[in-house]
């Protein structure tokens, strides 16, 4: 009776520990090499002194549950600044979080979004993006509605607010608003661009990569929408390896027609945690 006594008071302990003992944070994280905020390998600053070097240069991201949250984090390489006083301690930047939330070949969208001029390949799918913007909510909202297709629209999450502090830009959403799931499974593409206040018809608040740089525009490119109009992106493993930056130029190439329409256009693939 004694000896029961015990195995089921043992029993009982081992359950309160296991009950009493914390849920591990679901969560992926990524490094990227610095130096590469170049695009596809050419590509050049605005002339502007708001735009710092390094301003564009991701150096980490990371995507963690807890409970029904999932908080979002890019590092870049330069302190963030608020010089235009958009109110959420920074103004030039602008990131696009690209999610493969099943691992399904033939779902999800391949077409990037307007103004990027990138698709993703076929195993790289992605079924929810996450815009991480210093303009307000409503403003992206507004302008995902009128430049966005409807069946990509529900693909889209916005975030009430989206702040930066020392060298990091982060967001929090609803685990439910991408579908639920542990992130740590997930594909991630992230996509530096630049917050334009005046942006072009059909760009969504992106600013343009040209042929030269100027005040306010990017050079490098071409002046044209055939050139991916993107700084920086993950690559290879997402360790932050060197070979990483040939990576990137490579998912980055693209070509112009003659007639400056795309004639090879920027394909990306996503990263995804070692298993």
């Amino acid at each position: 009776m004694r000896s029961m006594r015990w195995s089921v008071m043992a029993l009982a302990l081992l359950a309160g520990g296991l009950l009493a003992a914390p849920v591990a944070a679901q969560e992926a994280s990524f490094k990227d090499p610095t130096g590469d905020d170049n695009g596809p390998g050419g590509y050049t600053y605005p002339t502007d002194g708001v735009y710092k070097a390094g301003s564009f240069d991701i150096t980490g991201f990371r995507a963690k549950a807890s409970g029904k949250k999932v908080t979002l984090e890019v590092d870049v390489n330069s302190t963030l600044e608020d010089p235009w006083k958009m109110g959420g301690g920074f103004s030039v930047q602008m990131v696009f979080v690209f999610i493969d939330t099943d691992g399904t070949d033939g779902s999800g969208f391949t077409n990037g979004l307007p103004g990027l001029n990138v698709k993703f390949a076929p195993g790289s799918a992605w079924e929810k993006c996450v815009i991480l913007s210093p303009q307000p909510q409503g403003r992206v909202k507004s302008e995902v509605e009128a430049k966005v297709s409807a069946d990509m629209q529900k693909g889209v999450v916005i975030p009430v607010k989206t702040k930066g502090a020392g060298r990091t830009l982060s967001a929090t959403v609803d685990l439910a608003d991408l579908g639920g799931g542990d992130p740590s499974q997930w594909g991630y593409q992230v996509l530096m661009q630049s917050n334009e206040g005046f942006p072009a018809k059909s760009d969504l608040l992106t600013r343009k990569v040209n042929e030269y740089e100027g005040q306010h525009r990017f050079g490098g490119g071409n002046d044209n929408d055939c050139d991916p109009q993107t700084m920086d992106c993950l690559a290879g493993s997402g360790k932050g390896d060197k070979s990483e930056i040939e990576a990137q130029h490579q998912m980055l190439s693209y070509e112009c027609a003659e007639d400056g329409s795309s004639k090879k256009m920027a394909e990306l693939s996503m990263v995804r945690m070692s298993k």
